[in-house]
């Protein structure tokens, strides 16, 4: 990357509209609990490309929407965040999401897909690859069809162009209905230089915890991140013929904080200050890995301070 140009990440994935709900006390069967209800924009894909745009990078997303009313809505939010959108339209309802939040912060979903994995390879025209520092995207988003397919050609085309490939597990769910080794295949078809995973994640892919689980990922990704929540973050990679890493620890969020798109927040701080110092010459260096990594918890820290934005009715 020019040390003149900005940092550039395209993201390809889901834009989604959220739900979100929030009871000011436990559930209880049978009966009514009050609490808040927002509609919010969401989707990891959107959720990184609004993060790295608002980090002073440019940003774009590929993806699908509906023929619904949120489409337009959804496609304004985002745009008002500083990203460049680029979204086919496939009959019937954009992607949606119900998130529940209980009062430790902790989420449940409820994931309506809709139109969001109907992105097909015809569709990349509309995309805006040029110049991509980084394609970014959920690893979901290759456990179906024909999403998973344009992944990878969009991962094919960005790569032969120079850009790095990022992706992020985002969640165990996806990757545990789609088969863990299948999920292992797709994931080595795409071969991703970078792969963010999150301990849950590492353990559902892997099928075991602990340090050692982060490193065998490298045999996925020439560079793994495991997030840790409040506890920081790991950074592995293979150096000189062994394996190295880096720990770097977090600040810490308020009980109950809604901690929803704070780990795609994360993936776009790392990758932006990876970026500005050197790209793909700065993935085995220790200190841009830190850099980096701090970057990230930065990022992700903002983005739980600042929430996500509302979508309006009316």
């Amino acid at each position: 990357m020019s040390p003149a140009k900005s940092p550039h990440l395209v993201a390809l994935g889901d834009l989604l509209l959220d739900v979100v709900i929030t009871p000011e006390r436990p559930i209880e069967r049978g009966t009514d609990v009050p609490g808040q209800l927002a509609f919010r924009r969401g989707g990891s894909a959107a959720n990184t490309a609004a993060a790295f745009a608002g980090l002073g990078g440019e940003a774009a997303l590929i993806t699908s929407l509906g023929d619904d009313v949120w489409a337009a809505r959804l496609q304004a939010s985002l745009r008002s965040e500083g990203v460049r959108v680029h979204a086919a339209r496939h009959p019937g309802p954009s992607g949606r999401l119900a998130a529940l939040i209980d009062d430790r912060g902790e989420r449940s979903f409820v994931t309506e897909r809709g139109a969001a994995d109907a992105l097909e390879p015809a569709d990349l025209r509309l995309s805006g690859l040029r110049g991509a520092d980084v394609l970014h995207g959920p690893a979901y988003s290759l456990f179906t069809e024909p999403l998973g397919a344009t992944a990878l050609e969009a991962a094919a085309r960005a790569r032969e162009a120079g850009a790095l490939i990022s992706a992020d597990l985002s969640s165990a769910g996806p990757l545990l209905a789609y088969g863990v080794r299948r999920s292992r295949a797709r994931i080595g078809e795409l071969a991703p230089d970078l792969l963010f995973v999150n301990r849950d994640e590492a353990a559902a892919l892997l099928r075991e915890t602990g340090r050692r689980a982060g490193a065998r990922l490298l045999t996925q990704a020439a560079l793994v991140v495991v997030k840790d929540g409040v506890w920081g973050c790991r950074v592995l990679w293979h150096k000189d013929g062994a394996t190295r890493q880096v720990d770097v620890s977090a600040t810490r969020v308020g009980r109950g904080t809604d901690t929803t798109g704070a780990g795609d927040a994360f993936a776009a701080g790392f990758l932006h200050s990876l970026l500005l110092s050197g790209g793909r010459e700065a993935m085995d260096r220790d200190l841009a890995l830190r850099r980096a990594a701090m970057g990230g918890h930065k990022a992700a820290g903002e983005a739980l301070r600042r929430g996500r934005p509302v979508i309006e009715l009316g």
